[in-house]
């Protein structure tokens, strides 16, 4: 089956959420890589995503708050954390895109355990922390558990300008409805609606 189309809003109705949140301070870095290079990385049943032959890589920097659950009220003090994840793009024979979590380290050790025993997501607990200085914005992270303990990651980059018009590149590497995960056996796509976003608007550029 052809994968759905790219759309920047999801095409699916859906009556309830288990989990809302919002996003800010977000940043989106990408490195195209061929296809056959990250296939072995995705879940049975999916394979990747590609955009002119091309698939990408991501890392991505950003704040979660007021994590939730359903129409509840929002999760205090263990709802809100800074995250970085490594993601990569995929489709499944449904035609489903999505995105794969490789990574997820995130500044709250609750939400890393409950994650990790629900939906075997790649969680990690890590000490995190932004710095701004003028449109200079450096992501910086540091892994606690499960390891490899010590592992570093630090993201730097300018708020360029506004971003009115998206590229498709740019559509195709954000309007993700939905992952997929390996967990209980089997693959599962997990449909998502689109989050609250409060990113600093602009183009970032390549870490330093």
């Amino acid at each position: 089956m052809h994968p759905e189309p790219v759309d920047h809003a999801p095409r699916q109705a859906f009556p309830w959420a288990l989990l809302r949140q919002r996003w800010e301070d977000l940043t989106f870095l990408h490195w195209a890589v061929a296809p056959e290079v990250v296939a072995p990385l995705l879940p049975a049943g999916t394979r990747p995503d590609t955009m002119q032959g091309v698939s990408y890589v991501g890392l991505i920097g950003f704040r979660m708050v007021g994590l939730g659950f359903g129409r509840g009220p929002r999760v205090p003090y263990f709802g809100t954390f800074w995250e970085t994840n490594v993601r990569l793009y995929s489709v499944d024979d449904a035609g489903r895109r999505a995105v794969v979590f490789r990574s997820l380290d995130a500044s709250r050790l609750l939400p890393v355990l409950v994650a990790r025993a629900t939906l075997r997501l790649p969680y990690l607990w890590s000490s995190m922390r932004l710095d701004h200085d003028g449109d200079r914005r450096t992501y910086r992270c540091r892994r606690r558990w499960p390891g490899p303990a010590g592992a570093t990651s630090r993201l730097v980059v300018r708020v360029g300008e506004q971003i009115v018009e998206p590229t498709p590149l740019e559509h195709f590497v954000t309007a993700r409805w939905g992952l997929h995960t390996r967990a209980y056996g089997r693959t599962l796509h997990l449909p998502k609606l689109a989050s609250e976003l409060a990113a600093a608007p602009g183009r970032g550029a390549a870490p330093g």
